[in-house]
């Protein structure tokens, strides 16, 4: 019997299931340029660490930013919330696993965010020396955007689990991007999307940059409460191609950010392969000694009073932030000298810039982290 097709069904792609193909030219890992720019400020290397509260306060922010990469700081966390939010996280480190989530639920709604918090963060990484820059959810772009600007800020992103050009409420008058940008008048990112059509029409609104990745993180559920997402390299490479169709259209550049899902140096190879100008990393920067969280992560979606998507995890403690982006390491799991790796990775694909390794050739490989590797595994089990 012939069944009336309803829908067709495409196969997507994660980190585990491709590789990188190397061609026939090869360039010293010291030549390689993977300088990234968001708008018109630069970065040395194409590396964010993530907008949640176990890792990034004002410290790892201007360490990060020292290193030439970026921290995103949420304005809508705990560093928002409580004048000492040590004490916050001492409390959420310490509770046992089967209070942590209500406990969470709890801290993050009890106080308000506060304005002069906002101003007081950003002033303290502007002090020190750092690039600012912070997260806000869409609901509360136009009320905080301006305040972290007025204090300082450098860039904006608007960020929730979903976060498209077009979107339905009961507002008279929501939050329209094209309006916002021209308001703000710094950079703005704006996330997350996994498909073409989203990141397309994000751009044409004339965001300064795309955040790709919908529920991949070590910390999120949402893939597992939702039932949504896309495996980061299809999501990747779909939104490449948005970026393209838009550069084309218009002649300016806007750049993608893949974050969430990253577990190694290889998948930040595999991202950028895929057509990533950057990457935003949240629990392997909380196994960063100078990390918050103290080798703990946890998601930033717990305010929903019935629906908790997100969890604390233990990542542990691995080494320093400059080991985990530089080295040196002594590790083989690919967890440490992540900038090493995609230097590495860009030379023996004859690639001397980011442009020139989106273009390098990728196969679907879903036996290339096991293929020989029996002994490897067996010290696991």
């Amino acid at each position: 019997m012939t069944v009336p097709e309803f829908k067709t069904l495409r196969r997507t792609y994660g980190f585990d299931e491709v590789a990188i193909v190397p061609g026939g030219l090869t360039v010293n890992p010291e030549q390689v340029e993977i300088d990234f720019k968001i708008g018109n400020i630069n970065f040395s290397i194409p590396f964010i660490a993530s907008a949640m509260d176990a890792v990034t306060n004002v410290d790892t922010a201007v360490a990060m930013s020292k290193m030439g990469g970026l921290s995103v700081l949420h304005l809508e966390g705990i560093y928002t919330r409580y004048e000492n939010p040590q004490e916050i996280l001492d409390q959420i480190i310490s509770k046992p696993i089967d209070e942590v989530t209500a406990f969470m639920q709890k801290v993050y709604t009890a106080e308000p965010i506060k304005e002069h918090l906002i101003a007081k963060r950003v002033s303290e990484i502007k002090a020190k020396g750092g690039i600012c820059a912070v997260s806000i959810m869409p609901a509360n772009a136009k009320k905080l955007a301006p305040v972290a600007v007025e204090a300082g800020a450098d860039i904006i992103s608007v960020a929730s689990t979903v976060t498209s050009a077009r979107h339905v409420s009961k507002s008279s008058h929501g939050l329209i991007f094209e309006e916002f940008v021209k308001m703000i008048k710094v950079p703005v990112l704006v996330g997350n999307c996994v498909s073409y059509q989203a990141c397309l029409e994000l751009m044409r609104t004339g965001v300064h940059g795309v955040i790709i990745g919908v529920g991949p993180g070590a910390a999120c559920t949402s893939r597992e409460v939702l039932g949504i997402g896309v495996p980061q390299i299809t999501a990747s490479m779909d939104c490449a191609a948005a970026r393209e169709t838009y550069y084309k259209e218009t002649g300016r550049y806007v750049p993608i950010i893949t974050d969430g899902g990253f577990k190694k140096g290889g998948d930040v190879c595999k991202a950028i392969c895929a057509g990533a100008d950057a990457v935003m990393l949240g629990s392997p920067f909380a196994k960063a000694a100078e990390a918050p969280g103290r080798g703990y992560h946890w998601g930033m979606s717990h305010p929903h009073p019935s629906l908790p998507r997100g969890t604390r995890i233990k990542v542990g403690t691995t080494g320093s932030l400059e080991q985990i982006l530089f080295g040196p390491t002594s590790v083989t799991d690919g967890t440490q000298n992540m900038v090493g790796a995609l230097k590495t990775s860009m030379g023996v694909c004859g690639a001397s810039n980011i442009r020139e390794m989106q273009q390098v050739e990728m196969v679907i490989a879903p036996a290339i982290t096991t293929e020989g590797k029996s002994y490897q595994l067996s010290k696991c089990q």
